[in-house]
């Protein structure tokens, strides 16, 4: 059995270093790539992921698996190895149902498709991605029917970013949830607003960023292994287990976006570098899942990098940054402001309270695409329709509208309701870590998170995919994914904040 692990080893090294290569050239046109290359760029994706999908696919490839497969039922099905030939079928499985043809126009389609979404956001210009949201509709559309019979169109797409999810249990928890949050917001809506107006001055992109690169060194971010860059959208990109990048977005008239988008992709970058070396290069050098990873940039940027707790340590620094805009502002006043609950446009601009209805929306917008009820080309007014259902307000425009994420336009349907499965995973581990942590309020107001760090190294960084999301919750916290952590987190720092 050893030599035959040694050779699927060696197999998913070589996968893994093609893929890689494949997410340095995304990660390229993201942040450097000039914008008259999308077309070349666009074929080379192309090329590079028809050689992995024919190499994940491989005959060569499936017969071993097979072979392990047999051989790990007699050996501990929790051990590194028997999870490693347990995870690699799994992706073999999903990569085998879709034609190698189906890869490479997808690749292409969306090199393309993102540096046009780029332009159509500068000028607002729906109509110039149209055609690109349609084709990638009808490509996901064609991807879900490589795993017919499925339950529902949309369950295909979610299991790339949740495995084993379906549609019918996160509708089911969306639906619970709303209900929830928008009673919290009306009571909220009652009280006095607090007053922000001070986020909203000129803050020089540079005292931003080093704000933000001194918060995520003492968080534990590891410059040898990573780098920071901007981009449009923030995002986080890694290419083995010692090469994890983020990038921040800046806007000069308001300081919440590069902060808490610096906070938010670290905490995507520590899971990675938290992942135990020996899994590296293979199919377990990976999140658990998407809703996985996003509890833990949901963790940091509000669980920590808004708690009042934070800001006792880190305010002065801001000051001393930005003293004409906030030397007259306490601290106590700059907790309220960017905590304050009002429906707002841009979902990485929104609070904690509002936020999963804006993933709600677009669960709804994309399971409407995948089913036809929705068309691409009517996306943009049927945004503002549900905008206003939502959150009550109509969006100006279409880059504050359908044209503001990333998402669609990388192909991306289905990791969309990661992010509020994030949000409720992120308090459920929160609780279990103060149980065993009681003092870390201390430890974050003297800007000391290495116990922080260390409990989630132990309990999720460090296993990478070796558990499935579910499990995995269920190990650590002793319960599945629900919303009752993140309900009682919300009416405790609300009904603080505004007298409930």
């Amino acid at each position: 059995m050893k030599g035959k692990l040694e050779q699927l080893k060696n197999l998913l090294h070589e996968i893994h270093d093609l893929a890689a290569a494949s997410a340095v050239l995304d990660w390229d046109q993201q942040v450097n790539m000039p914008r008259g290359a999308a077309e070349d760029r666009g074929e080379q994706s192309a090329t590079l992921s028809r050689i992995v999908h024919d190499k994940s696919t491989s005959d060569e490839l499936g017969d071993l698996l097979n072979e392990l497969t047999a051989m790990t039922q007699n050996v501990d099905a929790d051990s590194d190895d028997a999870r490693l030939v347990k995870v690699a079928k799994r992706k073999y499985e999903k990569n085998t149902k879709v034609s190698g043809d189906w890869v490479a126009t997808f690749a292409k389609e969306t090199a393309v498709a993102q540096s046009t979404w780029e332009q159509a956001r500068a000028k607002d210009d729906f109509e110039l991605f149209r055609p690109h949201l349609e084709k990638l509709v009808d490509l996901r559309r064609q991807y879900a029917e490589f795993f017919k019979p499925y339950t529902h169109v949309y369950d295909p797409l979610l299991d790339d970013f949740e495995p084993g999810m379906k549609t019918a249990e996160v509708q089911e928890i969306f639906t619970a949830l709303k209900k929830e949050q928008v009673d919290l917001i009306h009571q909220i809506s009652q009280q006095p607003q607090v007053d922000n107006r001070f986020l909203f001055l000129h803050y020089d992109g540079d005292g931003q960023i080093a704000f933000g690169k001194k918060v995520i060194t003492d968080f534990g971010y590891d410059w040898n292994r990573g780098r920071q860059d901007i981009s449009v959208h923030p995002f986080t990109t890694g290419f083995g287990l010692n090469d994890i990048r983020i990038t921040t977005k800046i806007v000069p008239d308001f300081l919440n976006p590069c902060i808490f988008g610096t906070f938010h992709e670290c905490g995507h970058a520590l899971y990675e570098q938290g992942i135990a070396q020996k899994y590296n290069r293979t199919a377990l050098a990976d999140g658990a899942s998407m809703a996985i990873h996003e509890s833990q940039s949901r963790m940091w940027e509000n669980l920590v990098g808004r708690s009042m707790a934070f800001w006792k340590r880190y305010y002065k620094d801001l000051q001393e940054i930005f003293p004409s805009q906030l030397g007259n502002i306490d601290v106590e006043t700059f907790y309220k402001g960017i905590n304050k609950v009002e429906s707002s446009l841009i979902r990485i601009e929104a609070d904690e309270a509002t936020y999963n209805l804006h993933i709600m929306l677009r669960l709804e917008m994309e399971i409407g695409l995948m089913e036809g009820s929705i068309q691409a080309k009517d996306a943009a007014e049927v945004w503002k329709e549900k905008f206003k259902e939502y959150l009550g307000i109509v969006p100006p425009n279409n880059k504050e509208g359908v044209l503001q994420d990333v998402h669609w336009s990388s192909g991306l349907f289905g990791y969309f309701p990661t992010y509020a499965l994030g949000n409720l995973v992120s308090s459920q581990l929160w609780e279990t870590m103060l149980k065993d942590n009681p003092d870390v309020e201390k430890q974050i107001e003297t800007g000391n998170f290495s116990q922080l760090l260390g409990w989630y190294r132990e309990h999720i960084h460090q296993y990478g995919a070796k558990y499935e999301p579910q499990e995995l919750v269920l190990k650590v916290t002793g319960q599945k994914i629900n919303a009752a952590s993140f309900m009682r987190y919300l009416k405790s720092k609300f009904g603080e904040i505004y007298n409930l």
